[in-house]
């Protein structure tokens, strides 16, 4: 086989077999096919797709391009959950923690920052000590003594995807809904989760901006779960808006946090305690959905979640004072972004607030750029807030004078101020 035949084809529109598949993924793992020829590959699937047997087969692949991790013997169910990105989305944090003192052990793999969507381990690494780069043996240990681990994608587990993740970040490649699919399930299947919330965010500030596109990229990934002898549920959740207030690496570590202290804001707590009664359910810890929130929610309230991401933090090396935002990285200037006249604040753009996140480092422009942990925004009057001219509607955090005066602009043009009150709109949009 060669690589350029199979670019062609695809850019014909033809389907590719399950050899043709697992020989083109092995080989460039291999470092045999180089980026140059998958970049092509991937333009080629974003024009023509992958049909439902090439989803599963590239899948697949993915999964078999590196070691796979067995939980059975830690406990019967052990729970996952994975988002398709979006801005200010620092669910996992509040979420692995809340559903482990709830007795279901959380075990997760996760990426980087991908386009303009923050990463979980990116953010997870602005805590100081706390390791990501774990071996398969690690991360079991992590679960068996905590009850949470979330890892960073390992040399050896799911290589393919960890080298695809990185190139789609950089080639315009990533909202294709089969590579999407493809890049999440594999990662769910080779670490051993059986219980499975995917949560699928809609909107302008998503890679999926449609409801019918997001809809049909969930029952994708519901489908290769299922193939693949895994439970799995998807919640769509909104992305207009950041989610959220804060957007940038410590700063959303420490809202994850409040979240834990029963606080944070209210569209964060409704999608944090909304997909652990979902896993609840499919674990078989509640009878349904209502029972599944208050188990959740009575583990926030009596300490426990937040005794439990102490616990998880120190376990894999980190500083567990971060769990009550002591020792956190902070940015050099703090500077406001103000209304530009009166009103009720009716919009965020997800989009511009991540366009300025960006720009202060806060995510990668390409696979090689650094993060500066500690810069980012946060609002401080969301949608349905009353603001006058001059009021500070957000707080930005730069470790660059100058670039921290470009962000100010961005910000205070991504709120939209309108003469009148307007309903807030709901986080929670559809659950497949």
């Amino acid at each position: 086989m060669r690589a350029v035949d199979l670019i062609a084809a695809k850019r014909r529109g033809e389907a590719h077999t399950t050899d043709e598949l697992q020989w083109l993924i092995s080989e460039y793992v291999a470092g045999r096919v180089p980026d140059y020829q998958i970049s092509a590959w991937l333009m080629a699937v974003c024009f023509q797709g992958l049909d439902r047997a090439e989803t599963f087969a590239l899948t697949q692949a993915m999964v078999e391009s590196g070691e796979t991790i067995d939980l059975s013997d830690i406990a019967p169910v052990i729970a996952d959950k994975h988002s398709t990105g979006g801005v200010g989305d620092k669910v996992s944090i509040a979420l692995g923690p809340l559903v482990a003192a709830c007795g279901l052990p959380f075990a997760k793999m996760s990426g980087r920052g991908l386009g303009h969507s923050g990463g979980t381990i990116d953010k997870l690494e602005s805590i100081p000590g706390f390791r990501t780069d774990l071996t398969p043996a690690e991360f079991r240990g992590h679960l068996s003594r905590a009850g949470v681990v979330i890892s960073g994608q390992s040399p050896t587990l799911v290589p393919a995807d960890r080298l695809l993740y990185s190139l789609r970040d950089v080639t315009s490649t990533v909202e294709q809904g089969a590579l999407i699919a493809s890049s999440v399930m594999s990662k769910k299947i080779a670490v051993g989760a059986t219980a499975i919330v995917l949560d699928v965010k809609v909107g302008a500030g998503a890679f999926l901006q449609e409801q019918e596109e997001a809809r049909r990229v969930a029952r994708t990934m519901i489908e290769l779960g299922e193939d693949a002898g895994r439970s799995v549920r998807a919640v769509l959740t909104a992305m207009d808006e950041p989610l959220g207030l804060a957007v940038g690496n410590a700063l959303e570590v420490r809202e994850a946090f409040d979240v834990l202290h029963g606080r944070g804001p209210d569209d964060l707590r409704q999608v944090v305690i909304t997909l652990a009664a979902h896993l609840l359910v499919m674990a078989g810890l509640a009878v349904d959905l209502p029972a599944g929130r208050a188990l959740a929610l009575g583990h926030l309230q009596d300490g426990s979640a937040l005794q439990k991401a102490r616990e998880w933090v120190k376990e894999q090396g980190g500083d567990a004072e971060a769990v009550d935002g002591i020792g956190l990285p902070e940015s050099e200037f703090v500077m406001p972004a103000k209304a530009a006249k009166s009103g009720w604040v009716h919009y965020v753009a997800a989009t511009t607030v991540a366009e300025a996140g960006l720009l202060l480092g806060a995510g990668r422009e390409t696979k090689e750029a650094a993060i500066d942990h500690a810069v980012g925004v946060v609002i401080a009057t969301p949608t349905g807030s009353r603001v006058r001219r001059g009021d500070v509607v957000a707080l930005i955090h730069a470790n660059d004078e100058r670039l921290g005066r470009e962000a100010v602009e961005l910000v205070s043009a991504a709120f939209r101020i309108g003469r009148d009150p307007m309903q807030l709109p709901e986080v929670l949009i559809d659950a497949i």
